[in-house]
């Protein structure tokens, strides 16, 4: 009653327009610094009273905090793995110049049980990527329903439209043989993978930070190291609740997670290639064969370590064993071939010496001396056809003097000669 407090007078001061800057501070190069300099211009023309900077700022600290409200996911066993690569790398020293090589750490968590698989790799490209979930997969002894990737290029080609995001083929090839689906996070959404996000900075603390005065001299020995630590990780009591991470796992995930398949996924790499006039496609410099038809056609190739698939929208047109070795080879299946191009390849001794073997020695004799004769034996091949011919000519003539030899038709014979002047040389008579 004797100091009464003074009446608030509401301020006069122009206000920013908090929508405008939250969306404003998210594009590059952008700061707080640039949008007050704008908002006084703004109020310059306006004929407002501005805030200054840190009123500015506190006033931008307040709206965002009103926007922080979090909601907790309850999460179902064996529903979703998020993964993602750790932040901070640890390192392999060549013994024999003490060069240290970064060595990028996988993680992948099991959303319900927080159970974590870890591995050191070299690069973060595509193939240490697929081999870090099928490693994952088979250390699970399992597979969820559902994926949580980061937004990096091995995972998603794009991510501008939330509902819509384009997978990477070979990403999504390798989930259709696990039978699981991609949900990649949303860009600048690290909460879409808590856990995964969490225990990242758990593992940097209690993996590679506890490894930090070791020296490892190859990935192998490394791996090793970090397996021990996750095995210690994994059995360690929760702060919060009861159990451990390993303990839940066993318990109540591993019974519902998805059986692994039968067969290991086989990384395959997707191209394009145009069928030369050869009916052939090149892939990295040996050549298949695809059906003659396809011919200047451009197809989709799926390269694995062991086999070339060719397709053509859509529809495999062709299948080899991928050839390794000398650059050049070539496989080529004789059905691919124009009808010409397959009658060409009957041309070839072995097929002269297997035909003559059929007939009789003395032939065999006489063909293998002709494809001796020449320096070249493609040379005899015209002559081995010549007498290839022959046997057309003079069968008919060996089988009627054969059947005339027999005593109840050698009457009927004669009088087959006298009515039609029938002699050998007029064997279509």
């Amino acid at each position: 009653m004797l100091f009464p407090k003074a009446p608030k007078v509401s301020s006069t001061k122009q206000m920013p327009d908090f929508d405008y800057i939250r969306k404003e501070l998210l594009r590059n190069g952008v700061n707080k610094k640039l949008l007050w300099t704008e908002y006084l211009e703004t109020c310059r023309q306006s004929g407002g009273e501005p805030l200054m900077y840190s009123q500015f700022c506190y006033y931008i600290q307040q709206d965002e905090q009103c926007r922080r409200a979090t909601m907790h996911i309850s999460r179902k066993p064996g529903e979703q793995i998020e993964v993602d690569w750790a932040g901070d790398p640890a390192y392999i020293v060549d013994p024999d110049t003490g060069e240290a090589t970064e060595a990028h750490i996988f993680v992948g968590v099991l959303s319900y049980s927080q159970y974590p698989y870890v591995e050191a790799f070299i690069s973060e490209q595509q193939v240490p990527w697929i081999t870090a979930h099928i490693h994952m997969f088979e250390y699970f002894g399992g597979v969820s329903k559902i994926l949580v990737p980061d937004n990096c290029k091995t995972a998603v080609i794009r991510n501008g439209d939330w509902n819509d995001p384009q997978v990477n083929a070979v990403y999504h090839e390798m989930a259709e043989h696990y039978n699981c689906a991609i949900v990649p996070a949303r860009v600048r959404a690290p909460k879409d993978k808590p856990n995964a996000e969490g225990t990242v900075g758990v593992i940097s603390t209690w993996i590679v930070a506890a490894l930090r005065d070791e020296q490892f001299f190859s990935l192998g020995e490394l791996n090793s190291a970090i397996r021990q630590k996750l095995y210690d990780f994994s059995r360690k009591p929760f702060q919060k609740k009861d159990g451990t991470r390993y303990d839940i796992y066993m318990d109540e995930e591993f019974p519902v997670l998805t059986p692994l398949p039968q067969t290991r996924y086989e990384l395959a790499e997707w191209k394009q290639a145009t069928v030369q006039f050869n009916y052939h496609i090149s892939v990295d410099s040996m050549y298949y064969s695809v059906p003659h038809e396809y011919i200047k056609r451009k197809v989709d190739v799926r390269v694995t370590a062991s086999t070339i698939e060719v397709f053509y929208k859509q529809a495999r047109i062709a299948s080899h064993r991928r050839l390794y070795g000398r650059k050049g080879q070539y496989s080529t299946v004789t059905a691919h071939m124009p009808e010409d191009h397959q009658k060409y390849l009957e041309w070839n001794g072995d097929r002269f010496r297997r035909w003559s073997a059929q007939i009789g020695p003395n032939t065999a004799i006489v063909v293998n001396a002709i494809l001796t004769s020449q320096r070249v034996e493609q040379q005899s091949y015209r002559s081995c056809m010549g007498l290839l011919k022959l046997t057309d000519k003079y069968r008919l003539t060996a089988s009627l003097a054969a059947f005339s030899e027999q005593p109840q038709w050698r009457a009927m014979v004669f009088m087959l000669g006298q009515h039609t002047s029938f002699c050998p040389a007029q064997q279509t008579r």
